[in-house]
């Protein structure tokens, strides 16, 4: 990564809809040069997709949880049968697989706390390896959009 491909993945993460001739322009360089500059960083996975931003609660998905949870035992197996069955899950919207205490943290979106309770209880404790859940509502989230290469 040099300056002008951390500066081509600052201005994308910063708005991912604009053309190749405005970035190009931005950064005083040729169309062409730019253009293969973008497909080189797609190609190396440094960028990975394009997708739009949703706002949870115009979606009707105004509370959000995270979910500490505990699997027993703790195998490659139960772990990644766990995994699949709540990346499934349309409440969970985050999967985090942990080290120490917690197995997982789940970021899940819902309606209300009816919902929440109804994933919790009906959803995840119905499972044979949870061996512990913990949940704490999410009072607000801050999430960086343009991250900069170290």
């Amino acid at each position: 990564m040099d300056e002008l491909d951390s500066a081509l993945v600052r201005l994308l993460q910063q708005d991912g809809r604009r053309t190749n001739r405005d970035l190009a322009q931005e950064l005083g360089i040729a169309p062409s040069t730019c253009l293969e500059r973008v497909r080189s960083l797609r190609e190396r996975g440094v960028l990975v997709g394009f997708q739009a931003e949703v706002d949870l609660p115009s979606i009707g998905r105004g509370l959000q949880a995270i979910i500490a949870v505990r699997v027993r035992p703790p195998t490659r197996a139960v772990i990644e049968q766990f995994q699949a069955f709540v990346a499934r899950m349309p409440e969970v919207i985050e999967v985090f697989v942990l080290t120490g205490t917690d197995d997982f943290l789940l970021h899940v979106a819902v309606r209300d706390t009816e919902q929440l309770h109804s994933v919790v209880l009906d959803k995840l404790t119905e499972r044979r390896e949870l061996a512990d859940v913990r949940t704490s509502v999410v009072y607000g989230h801050l999430r960086k959009h343009v991250i900069e290469p170290m």
